[in-house]
């Protein structure tokens, strides 16, 4: 049974969801080329759990081992990516985006800087606006979302 310190979270169509009991450590943003094309973005945000302290409520993901040393799970059917994991380890990494409350975990440290892309030092300052600011109000009534919802 889940207690309310239990961090909960799963893949965007919903067919794949966890539980952390426990805390969740070492929170960072990776930089490294592998990470970058496990995710498609310019970084993946990370935070590691011991794996007696996480559980899948429903459903497991497929892994494809990027290198003789990880692993990486993701959705088979949505494509989300998930997790990361040294082969044979007692700890994994939690992709912090895939928590129902991602705002709940902030990284503390980055890896991989030497792939780490120029642009994202101008991130901070690029002009910002919402969803609904910059979509026609007849195409936000066509963005009915199939997303699974951040809780069970």
């Amino acid at each position: 049974m889940a207690s309310d310190n239990d961090l909960t979270g799963g893949c965007q169509c919903g067919a794949i969801r966890y539980r952390i009991g426990g805390r969740l450590a070492k929170a960072h943003v990776c930089h490294c080329r592998m990470c970058q094309k496990a995710v498609g973005a310019p970084f993946w945000a990370l935070a590691e759990t011991d794996a007696a302290s996480f559980a899948w409520t429903r459903g497991e993901p497929a892994w494809f081992r990027s290198s003789e040393a990880v692993e990486r799970g993701f959705c088979a059917r949505c494509g989300t990516s998930l997790h990361f994991r040294y082969v044979g380890a007692d700890r994994l990494d939690v992709a912090l985006a895939s928590l129902d409350h991602p705002e709940a975990i902030a990284p503390e440290q980055e890896f991989g800087c030497e792939s780490r892309i120029a642009w994202l030092e101008r991130i901070g300052s690029l002009p910002r606006s919402t969803t609904e600011a910059t979509t026609p109000a007849a195409a936000l009534k066509t963005y009915a979302s199939r997303q699974h919802p951040d809780h069970d």
